[in-house]
């Protein structure tokens, strides 16, 4: 895995010049920051009209592509996910194995992007074909339409969705279920986990985006970085938020919350059980002080097993730029997590099963 650390060791020293990326990555970069920031009114509404002809929409694909069918399913009135399943899924003879089920929130800001937006389709095609595992992309409600809480209980109606079998959909039983997420999906697979004691192996935050009224000092020092802007980063918590709720709200400041309830807790009965977690983080994300203290906090909060995964070299939503070596690299560590705990879900399932 990329350069690991203990959520309690001292952090790595701040990069110091530009982020290396190539120069079609940094166009890019640049070109995806300045569409956001256009599409986001003074009034607080979002001009998705103008968003829509650039955020690009890919088909589900129920022929396999690059080793990968997709298929969309509804799971309520509102809500729809879409379903990623390897072509490993079976064998020569037909034949089911068991997979794990990975459910997949993507990024955005709470206001941007969907499930079929061409980057994240892409991206967790990667996943499922590199783990290999069933990807539930979920299709969750945007702020400012709909705030707080609507995103987490879309995610936890698809996780539950998920564990129940997926109507059918699933190509095999699953094996274990996992919840992920990049920035502010990270920080719904955060919340869907919490409300889902015991119920899922492992969860997997990529950059996940937290916030806070007083300001960190890597939020200071890359103010300037792709996706830093603090104008931009405070729209868009008003956008999601409950009205007149600040950044130390629980939904946003969750590492606060959670050393709180960890200090509250300290002999006062058991803890709240926090699944296996690996916090993926970038030396030129903007948010990476909130990351690492996410990862500080939960270690506190008694979570079976905590990992930081630094890269040093990337900026917030590397993972989109297929290319880069670092989003090749992040493919393959969250495989190796998703692998490695599901094995850990089957050795403890066979030690406790009858002879």
């Amino acid at each position: 895995m990329a350069k690991e650390m203990a959520a309690s060791e001292q952090q790595p020293p701040p990069p110091r010049g530009k982020p290396h990326m190539p120069w079609r990555v940094r166009l890019l970069a640049g070109a995806v920051s300045t569409l956001h920031a256009a599409c986001l009114r003074g009034d607080g509404t979002v001009n998705r009209f103008l968003l829509s002809l650039f955020d690009r929409p890919a088909p589900p694909t129920p022929r396999p592509v690059d080793g990968v069918a997709s298929s969309d399913h509804a799971v309520s009135d509102h809500l729809r996910v879409r379903l990623f399943a390897p072509k490993a899924a079976g064998d020569d003879n037909g034949k089911s194995k068991e997979l794990p089920v990975v459910v997949y929130f993507h990024g955005g800001g709470f206001v941007f992007h969907s499930a079929a937006t061409a980057q994240f389709d892409a991206l967790c095609r990667r996943l499922a074909l590199a783990i290999p595992a069933a990807v539930v992309s979920v299709n969750y409600r945007l702020a400012p339409e709909h705030r707080f809480p609507a995103p987490y209980d879309d995610g936890e109606a698809a996780l539950r969705w998920a564990l129940a079998g997926a109507g059918g959909a699933l190509p095999s039983p699953p094996a274990a279920v996992f919840v992920a997420g990049d920035s502010a999906g990270g920080n719904i697979a955060h919340h869907v986990a919490a409300r889902a004691q015991g119920a899922v192996a492992g969860l997997v935050a990529v950059q996940p985006f937290f916030g806070g009224e007083a300001p960190t000092a890597s939020e200071l020092r890359l103010r300037d970085a792709p996706f830093g802007a603090p104008e931009r980063t405070a729209w868009l918590w008003r956008a999601f938020l409950p009205p007149g709720a600040t950044r130390d709200h629980d939904a946003a400041n969750v590492p606060a919350a959670l050393q709180r309830d960890a200090d509250a807790e300290t002999g006062a009965g058991p803890r709240r059980a926090f699944p296996p977690t690996v916090v993926f983080v970038g030396g030129w994300d903007a948010h990476q002080d909130r990351q690492r203290a996410y990862a500080a906090a939960l270690r506190a909060s008694g979570a079976e097993e905590v990992r930081v995964a630094e890269y040093p070299d990337a900026i917030h939503g590397f993972y989109i730029f297929e290319k880069l070596a670092d989003s090749k690299r992040l493919t393959a560590d969250v495989a190796e997590f998703v692998n490695r705990r599901t094995e850990d879900v089957k050795k403890r399932a066979r030690a406790v099963s009858p002879a």
